[in-house]
């Protein structure tokens, strides 16, 4: 197997250099192409895909925006792809929302993305001092070495079909009124009989948010599956974690921003996320607005779920939606089409 490296143009000589030395390094003895420009993206359906970005030091580049504005009207473009982003900055702003961005536009468009798929590379690089310190290198050499593994795992990983997977669903939403739940109940007729569904919801009181115990702290109760401040966490969500192959987030747009009891819930997952990684669990996600900005809400997913937490982002993993009155979201126009489709999504992604 194979890589494409898309490699988009850096508007200045500069900003591409240090990238430049990373991709050398790092890609050595790997067969891979090279896109860099926009008009490059057709025909690269069902390849592995390294999206490396040089932003320099105000956060853009125009090559880049050629391709997001490519993948965006072409939402077939990299059906069966599956993909890792590398981002490199000469600041410390702006490369993690730039890959967020970019993560979104490519699932968008078709294509899967490993757990954890980010390497950024900011202009002091102290983003790498935890790494450098455990692999006994400088900072530019645990560069090189996040780039490497991750160019290994997009090049080999495969992402699991069961026989009957176990999907699990979080919200915190009422049944009587929420338009996602309802969006959610028509996906859920899709799902039953091939996948066995638990649903949980984490309502007002039942759920206390992360409250920063110290590194050494969650890492003793993380390793005992648990946490300090127990509750609904401890004794139900984590073991139906650990026990899924999928979640879907049930996700309504409250402030342009995702439930406080879901931010809760992705808080407290850390403890958890101490003890193992999730790349080999799917998160899907479904998000309504009432009146704008399900993209926002989520690219907060991709960004907290895939790129922290590391759970595998299948091609098309929201469901992103419009609607203000209850019961809006089933009558919109082509909704039962949309609802199958990523029912069917689901479904192809987790069963054999």
């Amino acid at each position: 197997m194979s890589i494409t490296l898309i490699y988009p143009t850096p508007d200045v000589g500069w900003a591409g250099q240090r990238l430049d030395d990373v991709l050398r390094r790092s890609l050595t003895g790997r067969e891979f192409r090279v896109a860099r420009r926009a008009e490059e993206l057709s025909g690269l359906a069902g390849q592995r895909l390294l999206l490396a970005l040089p932003l320099g030091d105000t956060g853009v580049n125009l090559e880049y925006m050629r391709m997001l504005a490519w993948l965006r009207k072409e939402p077939e473009l990299l059906q069966g792809c599956t993909a890792g982003l590398v981002v490199d900055g000469a600041g410390e702003l702006f490369t993690k929302s730039a890959a967020a961005e970019a993560a979104l536009a490519l699932n968008m468009a078709g294509c899967a993305l490993v757990g954890r798929p980010l390497v950024e590379g900011t202009g002091s690089l102290v983003n790498f001092a935890v790494q450098a310190k455990n692999l006994g290198t400088g900072l530019m050499g645990a560069y090189h070495h996040a780039v490497q593994e991750l160019a290994g795992r997009v090049e080999e990983e495969t992402f699991p079909k069961r026989e009957r997977p176990q999907v699990l669903v979080l919200h915190a939403s009422s049944h009587h009124t929420s338009n996602t739940i309802d969006l959610w109940s028509s996906v859920r007729e899709k799902l039953e009989g091939r996948c066995t569904i638990r649903e949980i919801g984490l309502r007002n009181g039942t759920l206390f948010d992360c409250s920063g115990c110290p590194y050494t702290m969650c890492l003793h109760f993380g390793e005992r599956g648990g946490c300090f401040y127990g509750g609904v966490m401890r004794d139900e969500v984590y073991p139906a974690v650990r026990a899924a192959d999928a979640l879907v987030l049930l996700c309504p747009n409250y402030n342009d921003a995702l439930s406080a009891n879901l931010t809760a819930f992705i808080n407290r997952l850390t403890a958890l996320f101490r003890q193992t990684r999730f790349y080999d669990k799917a998160v899907f996600a479904i998000v309504v607005s009432g009146y704008s900005g399900g993209d926002v809400v989520a690219r907060q997913v991709v960004s907290a779920m895939n790129m922290n937490k590391s759970f595998y982002l299948p091609q098309k993993f929201a469901l992103i939606e419009t609607a203000n009155n209850p019961g809006e979201a089933l009558s919109l126009p082509g909704i039962r089409s949309r609802l199958d489709t990523f029912g069917q999504n689901i479904l192809n992604t987790l069963c054999l």
